[in-house]
């Protein structure tokens, strides 16, 4: 932001100098040449009295001395004709005396009694301005006076004039940029602490409040605000999380006990009774188990983790050995296929919570004899797929929602181990969706980032 901010600070000042000195240098350049035009002007005019007396009383020695001396003051280039326009006085090294000029436009019309005064290119081709004036007293015209100044000069003194408007708009330039960096730092300077408090709190912690004694009033608010709400929110989160864990703890006991009345409720009960006992216990380990599952589920929620690399294949190969000896008592097999998936990116723990869980609700179902198939294919995704029943459309929509369960289903489940492979799905930053299997079986699939080539590697498990 800081260089945004630098960026259109400069780009305005630049505009208001852009608007500013390129009239003004254009103006100055259009000045200097009419300030040369009229110098030329003037003195080809006093040039040409002088030399039309000298013609007059018969001084044409002179001439050569005249336009000399000032050609070699100013630079310029001085011719002088008779009235029948042969060259008199040439002020060049190389002058052309004698030659008749009758012909060329401005000495025509100056022998007509007309001046001339304009801009055109000299023989080596440089721009030069021309004034070219009558010898004349009154009507008569004694002879002519061409009078032509390089424009070399005029455009180095436009030129300076250039560089000088440039370096001054450098200099303000460079001291915008230093008031520009200072003003956006004062003004950036909260939102960058405000920046790294927001990802702190995101990952669960406020170690460093933003900071609100400095930048402009709004912010000062702004981030004033927010701790005050950063503040408030850990509390809660705190109280919530204290809850969970005392919750876990103090559920634990009267679900133990009441279980052990209910199992010690056997031998004093008619043989008829057992089957609505066995019943009762079994409704009370589910309740245990959703209990157990909806703390682990606040757990999850109200920690903020940052995903990391995790191996995908050595977690899989992992958690498939420790659920082989539970999936061969059911007759179950377990296989894994596709090529190898490589690192993906996951919360600590979560990856395999996700197997688990999957394989957990797949076993569930699997008949006996049947397969459940662990699927990698390039690009980090991998498919759980079992053999058994499987899920309508309707169902499988409705199969991440908590406390939902099949309404065919016989086992024990408590609804909530898809929303936790959901959840950890989500945190991970990837995608979980239920999908039909071959035959009627059912296939959960989970796509997960992969890791960039260079990230730091930790092994699952």
């Amino acid at each position: 932001m800081t260089r945004r901010l630098l960026i259109s600070y400069l780009a305005l000042a630049l505009l208001v100098l852009a608007g500013l000195e390129i009239p003004l240098g254009y103006l100055y350049a259009r000045g200097e040449l009419a300030r040369a035009s009229q110098n030329v002007e003037r003195d080809a005019a006093m040039l040409a009295e002088v030399t039309e007396e000298d013609i007059e009383e018969g001084r044409l020695d002179e001439l050569p001395d005249v336009v000399g001396d000032y050609a070699e003051r100013t630079g310029s280039h001085v011719v002088v004709t008779d009235r029948q326009g042969f060259v008199l006085a040439d002020s060049a090294p190389a002058g052309r005396v004698g030659v008749s000029l009758a012909a060329e436009a401005d000495i025509a019309r100056a022998l007509r009694n007309r001046r001339t005064v304009t801009t055109t290119t000299d023989g080596n081709g440089r721009d030069v301005l021309s004034a070219t004036m009558p010898g004349a007293s009154g009507t008569t015209v004694r002879g002519t006076l061409r009078l032509t100044y390089p424009l070399g000069q005029v455009d180095a003194r436009v030129h300076r004039i250039w560089g000088a408007l440039a370096l001054t708009g450098a200099c303000i330039l460079a001291a915008v940029a230093l008031a520009a960096v200072a003003l956006a730092r004062w003004i950036t300077r909260p939102l960058r602490t405000l920046e790294a408090a927001t990802t702190q709190l995101a990952e669960g912690r406020l170690t460093n409040p933003p900071d609100d004694t400095t930048g402009p009033p709004e912010l000062r608010r702004l981030a004033a605000s927010f701790t005050h709400t950063a503040t408030r929110l850990q509390h809660l989160l705190k109280a919530q999380q204290a809850f969970a864990s005392e919750a876990s703890h103090q559920l634990k006991t009267p679900l133990a006990g009441l279980r052990l009345r209910l199992e010690n409720f056997e031998p004093y009960l008619d043989a008829r009774a057992h089957p609505s006992l066995e019943e009762a216990v079994g409704e009370v380990e589910r309740l245990g188990r959703m209990v157990q599952g909806l703390l682990a589920l606040a757990r999850l929620e109200n920690t903020a983790t940052t995903p990391e690399p995790v191996d995908l294949d050595t977690v899989l190969t992992d958690r498939v050995a420790i659920w082989e000896p539970l999936a061969a008592e059911q007759y179950v097999a377990l296989d894994i296929t596709g090529p190898p998936a490589g690192q993906v990116w996951a919360i600590p723990g979560g990856l395999e919570q996700i197997i688990d869980n999957l394989l957990a609700n797949a076993l569930r179902v699997s008949p006996p004899g049947t397969s459940i198939t662990l699927h990698r294919i390039p690009g980090t995704e991998l498919h759980i797929v079992d053999q058994g029943p499987g899920m309508s459309a309707a169902d499988r929509e409705r199969a991440f929602d908590r406390f939902w369960r099949y309404s065919d289903s016989h086992h024990d489940g408590t609804g909530l181990g898809l929303p936790i492979v959901r959840h950890l799905v989500d945190a991970s930053g990837g995608t979980v969706t239920l999908h039909p299997g071959p035959g009627t079986g059912l296939a959960a699939r989970i796509h997960l980032r992969p890791v960039a080539a260079g990230s730091r590697v930790v092994r699952g498990g």
